[in-house]
């Protein structure tokens, strides 16, 4: 007999189980159990089912998320992961990585008094048991069109385009270069948030599917941008954001400040068993350091957390607004609490001290102004208010910038808003280049991934769309 839905009422919210703070904090397996099949099929029962499912109009994705709830309540998971993955190409890892409480959980219509539905716990239990099953096939084509199509970046938006092309039969070639695809997902999300495993698993599968991958590949080094455009119908340029902000302030050059970025992607290396200089070296090793990391948004909380699991001495994230303003997901920051992560609110750094190294970062108190032109209140410093914080290692997560495609690229035509990120159409996603496409990150901004995999299959489709119409008018023509 199906489980009925509507049992918030009569059911407690319950996550799945963490593993305790001192075991995972050891180590950078993730830290959240498997849900059991009982509790999962109880939990997804909470679902209300309401008319207007703000889950899925907070959704980036648009998921049918009331749908592979009632479906996983009623044990027809087969149909759950169908439902599922109509929607996304990577529900095992927006489940794991997506901050839900931002986004669908956030907006569930039963979360005052009785708290939201467990909707990406859900979603990773589904996909999860879609992948021990044997559910989940490579999406290979049925017919070939004899079209091929270049796609540059294998982080989520290029790998979701690519999934979604090669599905209507173009020959799909994604150039990365970097040695593994995945992009951020491989280098940047530290393991405790999602193992590498998950995603080395869709890259096997788009392979599988007949996707081809050029790794270790540099457009602009190893391969001109033109010579790639007349190799192809049509291109997609998915390259992300990596230019690291920074910061001002006397001290900023010395030794021991690092970038966020580099950071993290030594880290994530020599957890695949990379032997990184730095790494071994020391210089981006938090091991027996004070580790101060500046920023509050979801990098930031990547890399106070890795500290933690490097075997820091102290860990402290310094951040200017309060919790309440923080565009970090608040679970995470709770997790980092949990594993003995110091914030510091309301505090800005002035400058960096030290002579050969940093020794310490200089801060003022901030205190909240009045909303500026976003909505967000402003920051102002409160006269008389330094302090000095201790640091040995500093980690500047500020966010990311593009970097300067044109030049990169040696194609000056290609033309970037006053961000530095790539223009195109609004709904078309072609650049000034005919033929040339971009999504994700180097057109919105650095941004997170699940708008990289929407922006990844709208780009698709208009690619789709935009070759079909060529190549009609191709054959009227002759």
């Amino acid at each position: 007999m199906p489980e009925r839905m509507l049992q918030f009422v009569r059911l407690q919210q319950q996550t799945p189980d963490k593993r305790e703070v001192a075991l995972r904090s050891a180590d950078f397996r993730e830290i959240y159990e498997e849900f059991d099949p009982p509790r999962a099929k109880a939990q997804a029962s909470r679902c209300s089912q309401c008319g207007v499912p703000f889950c899925q109009v907070h959704c980036p994705l648009s998921n049918n998320i009331p749908d592979w709830l009632k479906l996983t309540a009623e044990g027809r998971l087969e149909e759950a992961y169908e439902v599922s993955s109509a929607t996304n190409n990577f529900p095992e890892i927006c489940g794991r990585i997506c901050p839900q409480d931002r986004l669908c959980e956030g907006n569930c219509v039963i979360e005052k008094g009785f708290d939201s539905v467990t909707i990406g716990a859900v979603e990773r239990y589904i996909t999860d048991t879609a992948f021990e099953r044997g559910w989940v096939k490579p999406g290979t084509p049925i017919v070939e069109n004899g079209m091929s199509v270049g796609i540059i970046g294998a982080g989520p938006g290029g790998l979701a385009a690519a999934d979604m092309l090669r599905r209507r039969g173009y020959a799909v070639h994604v150039y990365d270069r970097h040695d593994r695809a995945g992009g951020l997902m491989i280098y940047g999300i530290p393991g405790f948030k999602l193992e590498k495993h998950i995603v080395l698993r869709r890259w096997k599968l788009l392979e599988e599917a007949g996707v081809v991958f050029h790794l270790g590949v540099e457009i602009g080094r190893d391969l001109s941008f033109s010579d790639l455009r007349q190799r192809h119908e049509s291109v997609l340029i998915a390259t992300g954001v990596y230019k690291a902000r920074d910061i001002g302030g006397p001290g900023v050059g010395l030794p021991g400040i690092v970038p966020a970025l580099d950071y993290l992607t030594a880290s994530n290396r020599q957890g695949l068993g990379e032997n990184v200089p730095a790494f071994a070296s020391g210089t981006l090793d938090a091991a027996g350091k004070h580790v101060v990391v500046i920023g509050g948004g979801d990098t930031a909380m990547d890399c106070v957390r890795t500290a933690v699991r490097q075997g820091a001495a102290s860990v402290k994230c310094l951040y200017r607004r309060d919790r309440a303003n923080m565009p970090g997901s608040i679970r995470e920051v709770k997790n980092a609490e949990e594993e003995g992560v110091e914030f510091v609110w309301l505090s800005a750094p002035e400058a960096f001290l030290g002579d050969t190294s940093v020794t310490g970062v200089r801060a003022a108190r901030m205190r909240l102004g009045l909303p500026d032109a976003s909505g967000r209140q402003s920051v102002e410093p409160v006269e008389g208010s330094h302090f000095t914080i201790p640091a040995d290692l500093v980690i500047k997560a500020l966010g990311f910038d593009p970097e300067d495609l044109p030049a990169a690229f040696s194609e000056p035509a290609l033309t970037v808003s006053r961000w530095g990120t790539l223009k195109v159409g609004h709904t078309s996603f072609m650049t000034s280049l005919p033929g040339v496409f971009a999504a994700g990150d180097i057109v919105r901004g650095a941004s997170l991934v699940v708008w990289a995999i929407r922006d990844g299959r709208d780009a698709a489709a208009a690619m789709h769309t935009w070759m079909r119409q060529n190549a009609t008018l191709a054959v009227a023509a002759e």
